[in-house]
């Protein structure tokens, strides 16, 4: 596989220079810094059954295998039903209705920029940092990547490759990627890309304490993967889905393997903390993918969709071929991370999860119970008691009613409350709730208490996308992050909520799907300024020039007429002149 990037060009560059006797600038370390490096490995809708260690006796993934009997295991690790919430708990060490990320699309992804990520704790320590791979909390400044305390950065852009977020035809092979801010045009699988930058990056950070987070957008819908993974098992006689997702997991590990062969080869993995884990559940669909007996998947509040793979390993600080049977979550990474490298938050929000420190460790700490909450729906705006689990170490309340797929507000009287221990029933088959009142009854207070409060932080208004500054310029608007819409369709229509920060003049370039034949023209409106073009021929792009915006919030629209109805654009280009 080869790279064509910006980091390629540079290093060509600097080995010329030295060929030809030019000076070049280095900078020694006097002593490696011996605090520890991070990495956060994390897939995307690769079930908790979905490893050979978890008992999938046709998946293969021995690296993955080999890393999980040679670390330590949370066996009750919990996680969001869907992508984006968990990454954000993930990167804040907060439940996401704190952020304002509360669901994966339609604007409803994007964190506050207010908050203060893993990133930016360890930058601020001194830590080298780096992403490659899915972020899905913003495409945007001042969301993005580097906007939230990452240096280096090479991902896509919304949720996934080939949504709309991205350009048009983009592709799991060969894909565009954003380097530093910019689009790139990169060769080989995603995948394989991704394990490359951060090789790199380690690489280049040896001898520094580096924070390398590695978010995979495999083994995730749509499940492009070379036919050399899929084959075996075909062969084996798994349906066709199944074999796309293990064909892409088996991909995952070896790209994992090569990631920690790497620390291997660099002499730094007995100090690399290294991480891996799922951000929710499997996405089943027809297939007849094992789950390991878990209830439910992707999108519910059952074990199925909550509870994903954990292992965690520090060669020098941890007792590893553990496993810990505490209840543990996202919300808990942060606070974990910053405890083993020894780095204070300061006045940054408090966070909800607690350090494993204690457990990792092993010390004979008294480790008191705790009450966990997920919840996750369609909507803009979260509904008490819709598709929620309350779970302590013991017991699990579960109102699993109106989840995926279904916008808006929904009957309560469809609300149905069940309660499992799950000590005893980790399968979740036994509703115990009418033996059990009063259970039922202190978990639904705490749920409510928590809901109250985690709704009062923000409230759930999206973020808004800046305008008119020098940290993105242009600015690029997508179906990802419209709101009002039904969907990302080309019959849609959806709005964007925004800031002009530099009143001024501004081009806006609407660009239409090439699947739409406009008849009449092209409209945009912010606020009291509107402007209308006539379409002619069959050009899919329409630029208004030298547009007075006001300073202020405001709600950009863009459309053109189809069949007598507005539909939306696929980008809107917006460029600030001065």
């Amino acid at each position: 596989m080869t790279r064509l990037t910006r980091r390629s060009f540079l290093k060509t560059a600097g080995a010329a220079a030295l060929a030809a006797g030019c000076p070049v600038k280095t900078v020694h370390t006097a002593q490696r810094d011996t605090r520890p490096n991070v990495l956060i490995f994390i897939t995307d809708d690769q079930g908790f059954g979905d490893l050979g260690v978890h008992g999938n006796d046709m998946i293969r993934t021995p690296n993955l295998d080999r890393f999980a009997e040679n670390s330590v295991e949370f066996s009750q690790f919990n996680v969001c039903p869907v992508c984006a919430p968990t990454r954000a708990c993930l990167m804040t060490g907060r439940y996401n209705y704190r952020t304002r990320a509360i669901d994966t699309w339609k604007g409803r992804a994007m964190m506050d920029p207010g908050e203060f990520t893993l990133a930016e704790a360890l930058g601020r320590a001194g830590y080298r940092t780096g992403i490659f791979g899915k972020w899905h909390l913003g495409d945007n400044y001042p969301m993005r990547t580097i906007d939230q305390g990452f240096e280096e950065s090479v991902v896509h852009l919304g949720g996934g490759l080939e949504q709309p977020s991205g350009p048009p035809g983009n592709h799991y092979f060969d894909p565009v990627l954003v380097h530093n801010g910019e689009p790139e045009k990169y060769r080989g699988y995603c995948m394989d890309i991704y394990a490359d930058e951060a090789i790199a990056f380690m690489e280049d950070h040896r001898d520094e304490p580096f924070f390398v987070y590695l978010p995979t957008n495999t083994p995730h819908d749509p499940l492009h993967v070379d036919e050399k993974y899929m084959k075996p098992y075909l062969d084996k006689g798994a349906d066709e889905r199944t074999a796309r997702v293990y064909g892409m997991v088996e991909n995952i590990d070896e790209n994992f393997g090569r990631v920690l062969g790497t620390l291997d080869r660099l002499g730094i993995a007995d100090n690399t903390i290294v991480m891996f884990m799922s951000d929710n559940g499997p996405w089943l669909g027809k297939s007849a993918r094992y789950n390991a007996g878990l209830r439910g998947s992707k999108g519910t509040v059952y074990e199925g969709g909550l509870m994903v793979p954990f292992f965690i390993r520090w060669n020098t600080a941890f007792r590893n071929g553990r496993t810990i049977d505490r209840i543990a979550a996202h919300i808990d990474v942060m606070p974990t991370i910053l405890d083993a490298c020894g780095v204070n938050t300061g006045n940054a929000p408090v966070m909800d999860g607690v350090s494993l420190m204690p457990l990792l460790r092993a010390e004979q700490a008294d480790w008191p119970d705790r009450t966990l909450f997920f919840q996750w729906h369609r909507g803009d705006e979260p509904q008490i008691y819709r598709c929620f689990a309350a779970r302590t170490q013991r017991y699990k309340l579960v109102q699993a009613a109106g989840g995926a797929g279904r916008e808006g507000i929904i009957p309560e009287d469809t609300f149905r409350f069940e309660l499992f221990d799950i000590e005893r029933d980790p399968y979740e088959k036994n509703d115990i709730s009418a033996e059990q009142p009063g259970v039922v009854e202190k978990l639904k207070n705490e749920y409510e208490a928590w809901f109250r409060d985690v709704s009062a932080e923000r409230g759930y208004d999206p973020p808004r996308i800046q305008l008119g500054t020098s940290h993105e310029n242009p600015v690029v608007l997508s179906r990802q992050d419209w709101r009002g819409s039904s969907g990302w369709s080309d019959k849609d229509l959806g709005f964007w909520e925004v800031n002009v920060m530099s009143r001024g003049r501004y081009d806006i370039k609407v660009m239409l799907s090439e699947k739409i034949a406009p008849e009449d023209s092209v409209v945009f409106r912010m606020g009291n300024v509107t402007a209308e073009k006539p379409v002619r021929g069959r050009s899919m792009e329409y630029t208004f020039r030298n547009i007075e915006l006001p300073a202020g919030e405001g709600r950009f629209e863009a459309w053109t007429m189809l069949e007598g109805n507005r539909v939306g654009p696929m980008f809107v280009e917006i460029t600030f002149r001065g």
